[in-house]
């Protein structure tokens, strides 16, 4: 909504124009100078226009004392004002006025909203809300400390407006109305500036041992355009952990950075004729203010994107290394090729038989591709996984099973009047003497019969299109369940059987014991231009040779190409002086590698260069990967689960093998976070159920979106938007405001701690539990009930505040700080603003997590609920230790037990201390 101006650069450097910030509603907020006058024009134009407004008692009286303040302050030298602005009219007016000298203008000591007129056009809107937030920046961005206000006391929707943000009764004098019914009401509110020139607080960390670091990484975004839902999800789970540890006393880093290579970028820039890099820097500063704007505590310091070629420099590299050690290898192969990407897939991208990205039906070629040998990494990253406690258990089946590893063995069946052996891999080599036939990928071999070399019984072959030619050996046998003679395994059990045939098989050389795995290769080659060039050079003479390390980067070329070539050839084989080069090894005549890299190499290893992504020397400083590394948190969705998250673990064993890792598994803890979905289906265009983001931000408010993520249910479940509503967050975080408003106010009055009684002890202790249970839910990541406790809290400390001690109750004002605290990992803005509202010049995030008394903890005296013949009829408060008959004894004696039985013994009494009796008659 703000209109600013700031000078930022691009990933590449490149210096980029004065930004202009504006929500879909129009809503604007601008800067004008003291002489300025037709703003004031074209708000009272816009009021005489469409009256009734919304804010004032009658048009003549509102628009004279405006008009009359408003040039009062622009008569004050070195003042700083501001107007709000709907569809091209004023609808708000406010001043910064200097604190002491006139040239203060950059710290005026307050900002007065002076005036307010929300056009019907525009009412039910949410407009006064986002006005009032945002005259809140303004004045937070320049260091005041408060806001203050006018409103006439008759006007119920106003008051109403502002006290939900939390503005509280001054008790000053206001202007005196019109028409001699008393004065304005003087509303304020502090304000804090909780973020830095560019929006948010760099949160850097400071130099700790890693024993108190902690590293918090939510997966990165891909730049397609503003964040989604998804992206507020995600990222409200991966803030409020890292808040919480930081609050907690830990050295906290929570980075940001964007997957920013990709063939969805391709496809947007051809379809708009733009260049799919000059689309995906604006996208990506784009969301680099969405994150702003929904207040994330990232150390901006860390901000990397995998298209610099700063990054997939070192992703050439990768690739240099994994080819000396034998990982890297070119193949002629059947691969997997979307027709509407034009580009090969690997196994892990296609899902029942469709491009998991486009959704294509996926059919099968003959290519020469360059493949990374996953397979040979198999059994590590199935052991590995008792490294991973931290995981959803799920999460570690799915790889299981993917990697799909079956012990057996292997047999060679002889083909009759060809020579030729089949060799066939079976999990079940006890089985091999009711062998009933033989089937192969081979179509040529049908028809032949096979020999069984455990008992010399001819069997036929048959072709069959289910035998995979690249899974296990391309054949299988069948044993038809056919009694048979096992001969030497008679009354043998399964395990002996087993092991002698395979002895026998490798004592005749027809055999042996074998491990096989699901698991393929991992494919990189793609036939795209938005990518990183694999750093190969294909020379007539040397064949393939490697590009030396210090002739990288090899770049992207920039023009001369075709993004979409009508011959159907890569589009990096179009850019033909790009492509010719020297053969690094002999000088001749030779051509680049056409294909670029998969960009789930991008992601495989992105997380160890966050700690210093300016790091020349190598792909990841040292010293940051003994810092920080392992991964503490790692925040992402389900569905990369195979993918990523496969991949991830098996880059980081190659580098740990390297030498340069000290650790062989990237993430010591994984969440996972649901989709956010509408109405049941998932949001996209085609249905019509997408929900804007931005607007629910305009609408709601940063922290009710945050608020309500994380409430809608556990981390890993689908948040259904249409079943939940921002609005009720809204409330509640104006309840908190109110609270500390209220209790802040009393505080600047003199009422303090010293002069303020102490409660009861039961409401402190009920303050205390609630505080420790919150505590523990948050480590456990139960966000929603953790949240639920502190709404729990606003209502324990309001009843406080309504019946008990009043506003300067040490139990009152020790609650609504710990609140306060705790509502930071939540609800950042709404925090800091009750934070302040409270009277503490620091801010909250510098406060740390309320400390509880232990010795409050311990529950002193329990509710007993009492039933006769299974319905409530009494309610006793009794001691947690209470013993069976005590409780049996009070229960019977209670007066309204005794008059429920009138004189008749129950004739059962079944006693549960100390939450329990039933009396049965």
């Amino acid at each position: 909504m703000m209109v600013y101006e700031s000078r930022r650069k691009s990933g590449r450097g490149k210096e980029r124009p004065p930004l202009t910030v504006s929500n879909v509603d129009g809503i604007e907020l601008r800067t004008v100078r003291p002489d300025d006058w037709t703003i004031w024009r074209d708000l009272r134009l816009a009021a005489l226009a469409e009256a009734p407004y919304a804010f004032g008692s009658t048009l003549a009286q509102w628009q004279d004392q405006a008009e009359e303040r408003w040039r009062a302050r622009l008569a004050i030298p070195g003042s700083h004002n501001v107007v709000a602005v709907v569809d091209g009219r004023a609808v708000a007016m406010a001043s910064g006025v200097p604190a002491q000298q006139p040239d203060s203008v950059e710290r005026p000591d307050s900002v007065e909203l002076i005036s307010m007129w929300v056009s019907p056009a525009v009412r039910g809107r949410g407009v006064g809300d986002r006005l009032i937030r945002e005259v809140e920046r303004w004045a937070a961005a320049r260091g005041s400390a408060t806001v203050r206000l006018s409103v006439m006391p008759d006007n119920g929707a106003a008051l109403a407006l502002y006290r939900r943000h939390g503005f509280v009764d001054t008790g000053e004098p206001g202007d005196p109305l019109p028409d001699g019914r008393g004065r304005e009401l003087v509303l304020a509110k502090t304000v804090r500036r909780p973020f830095e020139a560019d929006g948010l607080p760099g949160f850097p960390p400071s130099a700790q041992p890693r024993s108190n670091n902690r590293y918090v990484v939510s997966m990165f975004p891909y730049p397609s355009g503003d964040l989604h839902m998804g992206h507020a999800e995600a990222y409200s789970i991966s803030d409020a952990i890292a808040r919480y540890l930081r609050l907690k006393g830990h050295n906290v880093l929570a980075a940001i950075g964007w997957d920013s290579f990709g063939l969805p970028a391709e496809n947007a820039a051809f379809k708009r004729n733009l260049s799919p890099r000059d689309w995906t820097y604006d996208n990506i500063e784009v969301q680099a203010e969405g994150f702003r704007r929904l207040g994330m505590s990232f150390d901006w310091r860390t901000r990397l994107h995998t298209s610099d070629p700063e990054y997939y420099r070192w992703n050439q590299w990768l690739f240099l290394k994994l080819y000396e050690r034998g990982l890297a290898y070119r193949a002629t192969a059947p691969v997997n090729w979307c027709p509407n990407d034009r580009t090969v897939l690997a196994n892990e991208q296609v899902v029942q038989g469709r491009c998991e990205r486009c959704g294509a039906v996926v059919g099968q070629r003959d290519l020469t591709q360059w493949f990374f040998r996953i397979t040979r990494y198999a059994q590590r990253l199935l052991d590995d996984m008792d490294q991973l406690g931290g995981w959803p258990e799920d999460v570690l089946t799915m790889q299981r099973n993917w990697i799909g590893r079956s012990a057996g063995a292997y047999v060679d069946f002889p083909i009759e009047g060809t020579g030729q052996t089949v060799r066939v891999f079976t999990t079940r080599p006890e089985t091999l003497y009711g062998a009933t036939f033989l089937v192969v990928a081979d179509t040529e071999l049908a028809g032949r019969a096979a020999v069984n070399p455990v008992n010399g019984e001819r069997i036929p072959v048959h072709a069959a299109d289910h035998v995979v030619s690249d899974y296990g050996t391309g054949a299988s046998i069948d044993t038809g369940g056919r009694p048979v003679d096992c001969g030497p395994l008679t009354g043998r059990t399964v395990a002996q059987a087993r092991d002698a045939v395979v002895r026998d098989l490798e004592r005749t050389g027809s055999g042996t014991a074998a491990v096989i795995y699901r698991l393929r290769d991992w494919l990189i080659s793609r036939q795209r231009y938005w990518g990183t060039p694999i750093p190969m050079v294909h020379c007539p003479a040397c064949g393939v040779v490697p590009v030396p390390e210090d002739q990288l980067p090899v770049t992207l070329p920039e023009s001369g190409f075709e993004l979409r070539p009508g011959s159907g050839e890569p589009p990096l084989a179009t850019a033909r002086d790009w492509v010719s080069v020297p053969c690094p090894r002999c000088g001749g005549p030779a051509r680049r590698d056409v294909d670029t890299m998969d960009t789930f190499v991008d992601s495989s290893w992105y997380f160890l260069r966050y700690p210093d992504p300016a790091y020349d020397r190598g792909p990841f400083n040292p010293e940051g990967i003994a810092r920080w590394l392992p991964v503490d948190d790692y925040i992402g969705g389900k569905e990369h689960a195979i993918l990523h998250l496969l991949y991830a673990r098996f880059i980081t064993k190659v580098l740990h093998d390297l030498g340069m890792l000290p650790f062989d598994e990237p993430f010591r803890r994984l969440t996972n976070q649901g989709q956010v979905i509408m109405a049941g289906k998932s949001m996209s265009k085609s249905l019509g159920n997408l929900v804007d983001l931005q607007d629910q931000i305009a609408r709601f408010g940063p922290d009710a979106v945050r608020v309500t993520m994380l409430f809608a249910g556990p981390p890993e479940d689908d948040i259904d938007w249409a079943t939940v509503s921002p609005a009720g967050a809204v409330k509640w975080l104006a309840r908190v405001r109110r609270l500390a408003g209220e209790v802040g106010l009393a505080r600047s009055d003199g009422a303090g701690p010293d002069g303020a009684g102490v409660g009861s002890v039961a409401a402190r202790s009920a303050v205390h539990r609630l505080v420790d249970g919150i505590d523990r839910l948050m480590d456990q990541r139960r966000f929603n009930v953790a949240i639920a406790r502190m709404m729990e809290l606003t209502t324990l400390l309001r009843r406080e505040l309504d019946h008990a001690g009043g506003v300067a109750d040490r139990v009152v004002r020790e609650g609504v700080e710990a609140l306060c605290r705790m509502l930071s990992c939540v609800a950042p803005f709404s925090a800091e603003d009750a934070w302040a509202a409270l009277g503490n010049e620091q801010s909250v995030v510098e406060a740390g997590w309320p400390e509880v008394d232990p010795a409050l903890l311990a529950v002193a005296e329990v509710t007993c609920v009492v039933q006769v013949d299974g319905k409530v009829r009494a309610r006793l408060a009794v001691p947690v230790d209470i013993g069976a008959e005590e409780l049996r004894s009070r229960a019977l004696a209670a007066d309204r037990i005794v008059d429920e039985l009138n004189g008749r013994p129950p004739r059962r009494v079944v006693v549960r201390p100390p939450t329990l009796v039933n009396l049965i008659r």
